[in-house]
């Protein structure tokens, strides 16, 4: 971990699990002043001792990122706590895997808007003014999702189009303030978020164990490690796999080809076998 994040002040949604939980123990490790939001306080208590354990600083606040109002208050107990933000990680997000045609409940849509994109509106929202003053850095995690459609992922995907978006233009609105925005693009990470997803009925619901261990993925320790990496150099984008990188330019080019490409790689991911 760079020397650089020693006593950051370093906000984290979605910190309880997955990979806003393992940026929170990597930035621990570094003496980092810790906020940790999430909506499961237990989880989010536990977290912070153990990053205290490590020799952090930690605020566990209970925060529902679709709600203004709470990262308002989020965003007020950071600043009453350590007096500033340096660097807002917005992790939290939800998933889903069902046909678009299949759908029984199309407020999966609104739930993943208001987590995916409309959470990071808001926290970075709030952040902002406080971003400005420490020249800060704004870190959004999107997906390949947000670059290129998935089957089984419209809702999911829409809404990971709207942070690259939303991403893009806020930096460009920001040149000259000091405040920079990354956009991390991971591929498959082996979280209980890809393995737990809205499906049809708009429940979420958990893959069998057996399925998810046969699928070759990037851990969440070596995403985080990615990310970390990526922010001390103040990055704009972080796409995490290869074929992400060529995607688009492929498209330029063969778009048929790119969809058939990642038809039959969704159809894999999905095989039991």
């Amino acid at each position: 971990m760079e020397k650089s994040s020693k006593n950051s002040v370093i906000l984290v949604t979605g910190a309880s699990d997955g990979i806003g939980r393992e940026l929170c123990l990597l930035y621990a490790e570094s003496g980092a002043k810790l906020v940790l939001a999430a909506r499961n306080q237990n989880s989010l208590e536990d977290l912070a001792k153990e990053c205290e354990r490590m020799g952090a600083e930690a605020l566990a606040v209970r925060t529902d990122v679709s709600s203004p109002e709470d990262c308002k208050k989020l965003m007020e107990r950071a600043v009453e706590r350590f007096g500033r933000i340096d660097i807002l990680i917005n992790s939290a997000g939800v998933s889903m895997s069902a046909p678009f045609e299949s759908l029984q409940d199309l407020s999966v849509f609104q739930k993943l808007m208001n987590v995916n994109y409309l959470g990071v509106v808001h926290t970075s929202y709030y952040a902002l003014p406080h971003l400005k003053k420490s020249q800060g850095l704004i870190v959004n995690l999107s997906s390949l999702q947000g670059k290129t459609g998935f089957p089984r992922s419209t809702g999911y995907s829409a809404s990971k189009f709207a942070v690259q978006g939303f991403s893009d233009s806020l930096r460009i609105e920001l040149m000259g303030t000091g405040v920079d925005v990354l956009v991390v693009s991971p591929g498959p990470i082996a979280t209980k978020m890809n393995f737990r997803k809205f499906d049809a009925n708009g429940i979420i619901a958990q893959e069998e164990d057996s399925k998810a261990a046969k699928r070759n993925i990037m851990s969440p320790e070596e995403c985080a490690r990615l990310i970390a990496r990526s922010i001390s150099k103040r990055e704009r984008e972080l796409v995490m796999t290869f074929g992400g990188k060529l995607i688009p330019w492929i498209r330029l080019f063969a778009p048929a080809f790119v969809d058939r490409m990642i038809a039959s790689a969704v159809e894999k991911f999905y095989s039991e076998d």
